[in-house]
């Protein structure tokens, strides 16, 4: 494929990183730019020139990857288009690009303050962003034109950072042939429902006559936010233009229950990659608990990640040689798990909580294999969801959404030696410690990767370690390093 170059220039008051959000990183872990576990961030004034090889297709996004730069807008879509067009799920004639994002008006350091302090009730308030729609006020996005008779694939991206997007256009069916830069067999729907750090495409034909104008619906909403008129849900639409002047048809909206949104499960990949024999399960939770510091903090095992190790994990991983395969090496709170290349790790991952979580790991994609119930659903005035399972080749995808009170069962092959953040993609959440790192392949990686002198000499400048331990000692010795609260 393509060589993709993104020279990186600093020009805020603080480091900075940037992660291409599905890019699997194939021999090049050290340009994942996860800040502080592939590398040290960028110093203020400084920049860096992330170069490599991508050998994927599809819908993708580059995101910061430093103090929840994400939040702040720090993000923008990346399409990889196919070389082999005509071998693609369906043919099409036109693309449109529809990213959305939430927006807050406050920085995420603010509000994470009203997290962190004991004095006030957790959770705190809640917060209502607003609606972005290809990186304008929601409100006045830009028309969308289409031809009669034409196909058109739609790539919807959620760059939010918190909420849920629900995407439809009245009067067109959508068929879904990817998500999140891997092919589906067609799938027929009225409509879209994308997690944060998800994305689709999806085949949209063309109304045969020029007669009519139609809109697009985009909700902005959390089930996990009490409902609020005109703040939750917010509702956003845009028009789709098939003649300048023409009325607009006003088609009368379904009830949500009554609109067959896309499913993952239901989604069959179009490669036929069976389902994968799982050679061990990670049993994880996503959930939260109040520390003996009276913070409320989250966690997906034993330890919230909130204070980042002193050396990048990768460069921990590529520097202590035969104890690289002892997690303790990495320090509690990366909740390193070691992995062997070509294993098949199942992650079962439960949510006895009202919050649905929207899960991503760096490096993989993961089959997603079953969903059903777990805690008390009934705290939300629903019975206990149903036990769904995939059909034989599963859907593939790098960002799930494990909902409320509910399991997921996801698999992934370990064929990809690295240092992989696997975390929740709502980013209070995983400021909040929602997050663990897979070490795959130790070994083979020490024997395979090299990583570059610029990165280690961006981590020096700034009195940071780029060998050892999570402490930047030797062998076992963590002294030094910040543990995480107990």
């Amino acid at each position: 494929g393509d060589t993709l170059v993104l020279n990186v220039v600093n020009s805020l008051d603080q480091p900075t990183s940037v992660h291409v959000h599905g890019i699997f990183q194939h021999g090049t872990s050290y340009m994942d730019g996860a800040g502080m576990v592939t590398q040290c961030g960028i110093p203020p004034g400084a920049n860096f020139t992330y170069e490599y090889s991508i050998n994927q297709s599809g819908t993708y996004w580059i995101h910061g990857h430093y103090n929840h730069q994400n939040s702040e807008g720090l993000r923008t879509p990346l399409i990889v288009y196919d070389k082999n067009m005509d071998k693609l799920p369906m043919e099409y004639d036109e693309e449109a690009l529809i990213y959305l994002e939430d927006w807050y008006t406050v920085p995420v350091a603010e509000r994470m303050k009203e997290v962190w302090n004991p004095k006030v009730p957790f959770p705190p308030p809640p917060s209502y962003p607003t609606g972005l729609i290809n990186g304008i006020n929601g409100n006045v996005t830009q028309v969308v034109n289409m031809e009669p008779g034409k196909k058109y694939r739609f790539r919807v991206l959620n760059m939010g950072t918190t909420e849920w997007f629900k995407f439809s256009i009245p009067g067109h069916k959508m068929t879904v042939i990817e998500a999140d830069g891997e092919y589906s067999d067609p799938m027929t729907v009225d409509g879209l429902d994308i997690g944060p750090g998800q994305r689709y495409s999806a085949i949209v034909q063309a109304m045969d006559s020029v007669e009519y104008n139609y809109i697009f619906n985009a909700t902005l909403y959390a089930n996990f936010v009490p409902a609020a008129p005109e703040l939750n849900p917010r509702y956003y639409t845009g028009l789709i233009q098939y003649k300048a002047g023409a009325p607009i048809k006003h088609i009368e909206p379904e009830t949500d229950s009554d609109i067959e949104w896309a499913q993952d499960i239901k989604m069959q990949a179009y490669d036929r990659m069976p389902l994968l024999d799982v050679s061990r399960t990670i049993d994880t939770v996503a959930g939260s608990k109040q520390f003996s510091d009276n913070l409320t903090r989250a966690i997906l095992h034993q330890y919230p990640y909130v204070m980042p190790p002193k050396v990048p994990t990768l460069f921990s991983a590529m520097s202590m040689g035969e104890l690289a395969v002892d997690s303790a090496i990495y320090g509690p709170q990366t909740e390193a798990q070691v992995i062997s290349k070509g294993e098949v790790i199942e992650i079962y991952m439960t949510n006895e909580t009202p919050i649905d979580h929207a899960m991503h790991l760096h490096g993989h994609s993961f089959q997603v294999t079953e969903y059903g119930p777990a805690g008390n659903s009934s705290l939300i005035g629903k019975p206990p969801a149903p036990v769904v399972r995939s059909g034989p080749y599963p859907m593939r995808r790098d960002t799930f959404v494990v909902p409320a009170f509910q399991y997921a069962r996801v698999r992934f092959l370990a064929d990809n030696p690295g240092v992989w953040l696997f975390h929740c993609h709502m980013d209070i959440h995983f400021a909040m410690g929602l997050a663990m790192t897979f070490i795959e392949a130790p070994k083979e990686l020490q024997k395979t990767q090299r990583i570059p002198e610029t990165l280690k000499q961006m981590c020096l400048a700034q009195g940071l370690q780029a060998s050892g331990n999570g402490a930047g000692n030797q062998g076992l010795d963590l002294s030094g390093l910040p543990l995480p609260p107990e």
